[in-house]
Parts: structure tokens; sequence; C-alpha cells
């Protein structure tokens, strides 16, 4: 993994999305050593399994075949293939993982009753989780996750509409209409794959999650990947708590040899 970037930014907090899992955190382990020999201490990592390329033992994409990398919960060749990473400069803990969460049980779920696996699909094609930060200042709250691309699929738009529901599943927390609301000051960070404006994906998840009240959008039009079919579109976002001053924000890569997504940055001040 390129480490420009990331020294770049200099983060506190870090979200790595695409990341392989393994159950002893080996990989992670090793990033975060390897930042901290080029001068960026991150001490402090989580991860947990994610959905992608977890068995479901059903034949999803209709190939007459099991266990290929579509008939997991989330596209993958193999277990924990291009999972979720979290290193911080401060203790992290994972306060509620909502991976496990059938698509079927979401609220406002656009499952359709004939798709593919309606009885075991979960949600989340990687992770939703909200992973607490105990910073000097006080705790704050990530709401992570990474959607599946609202693409590759036919006329029925079942990536789409699988998209749609994974983009806004954080709205519905903090709506009240999943249980408890996180009061602490949370940010929203992640690759919900979906632009406000443009491509095939359902756009008003986009522009739901900008436009709630708990949010700021501090780079409003920027773009975060530059993929050869479509151009440059903005899936990537971080968007803070309303109650935090914004200093800075922007976007830093991609490096040459990273792929064609940007790193997204935020600098705040913590709320008075």
């Amino acid at each position: 993994m390129p480490l420009g970037p990331i020294l770049e930014a200099s983060p506190d907090v870090l979200l790595l999305t695409d990341m392989d899992y393994d159950g002893g955190l080996t990989a992670l382990s090793a990033l975060r050593d390897a930042l901290r020999e080029a001068g960026l201490d991150l001490p402090h990592v989580l991860a947990a399994r994610p959905n992608t390329g977890r068995p479901t033992g059903l034949d999803l994409d209709g190939d007459g075949r099991l266990g290929g990398p579509r008939d997991a919960q989330g596209f993958g060749y193999f277990n924990g293939q291009g999972g979720m990473a979290v290193l911080a400069r401060y203790p992290l803990t994972l306060e509620r993982d909502l991976s496990e969460l059938l698509w079927k049980d979401t609220p406002e779920s656009l499952i359709a009753a004939d798709d593919p696996g309606h009885e075991v699909q979960r949600l989340s094609t990687a992770a939703h989780w909200q992973v607490t930060v105990d910073t000097p200042h006080g705790p704050l709250a990530l709401l992570t996750l990474a959607a599946t691309p609202p693409v590759f699929d036919g006329p029925e738009d079942r990536n789409g509409r699988r998209n749609f529901d994974e983009a806004v599943l954080w709205l519905h927390v903090l709506d009240g209409r999943m249980g408890e609301v996180p009061q602490m000051p949370v940010i929203l960070l992640g690759n919900l794959n979906v632009d406000p404006e443009r491509g095939d994906g359902l756009r008003e998840a986009a522009r739901r999650v900008l436009g709630h009240d708990r949010f700021q959008d501090p780079m409003p039009g920027t773009d975060t990947v530059r993929w050869d079919s479509t151009g440059p579109m903005r899936v990537s976002y971080v968007l803070p708590d309303a109650r935090f001053a914004v200093i800075g924000a922007g976007v830093t890569g991609p490096a040459a040899d990273a792929g064609p997504h940007e790193l997204v940055w935020v600098d705040l001040a913590w709320p008075r």
C-alpha cells in the first residue's frame, strides 16, 4: 500500500476501505508499523470480519455454481477480501456493528420479494461500524461504511437498491428508528459509492445523507475518484457533526499505483 497520501494528510484518525481482513490483524499491524517508521504514529487499530467473501451457501448470481464471489454476502473471492479498518492516535472501541443486519429488516428496505437470497442477504457489503474514538477533548462516534457499487447488474437494479439502503442506514440510526441515538459528536465517513448528481446510482441516497441536519458538508462538489469509464465523481465522504468547526478539507492523491480513489481529509476543531 502506498503511504504517500496518508503521510501527506497526517491524520489523527484514518478509515481504510477495501483493506483485506485477517483474523490476527497481521496486515493492519504491519501497516501501522510501517507508518510509525515513516513518522506517523497511529498506535490504535480496529478491524472486524466483514461480509465480503462471507459464504451464503446459495447461488445468488444464478450461474449454477456455489461459492463464487457474487454468491457471498458481499462480493469477494475469499473471506475478508476488501474489508475496512480504522487506525488512530487515540483508543478505539467498536460500539455497534450493524453488519449482520438483514437487508429485508432495514427501515424502508428496497429489497424485492423475488431478490435472490431474500431471507439471508445482509445489507452491508463490507460493514457498518459505529466506532467510539476517545480523544483528549471527549469521545466522538465514527459512523463508517463501504457500500456496494450501484452497477454491475441488470434492469432489476438490485445493486442500485442495495447501495441506496446501505448509504442511508446511518440516517435511520440518527433519526431514532434503530435504537439508541448517538448523543456525542458524530462523523460519517466512508465510501457511499454514489454521487449526488452523476452516475447510474440512486442519487437521492447521497442527497439525503448530505442534507441531514446532524452533518455539515465541508467540501461540496469535490470529486473523490477518477474512473476511466465515467470520469470524475464524488463517492467517498467525510461529513462531520454540525457542531464542529471546519478548519480545512480536501483530497490527497491518488498515488500513481494506488488506484483511482483519492484520500479525503477534513481538519476539525472540537465543539465548544
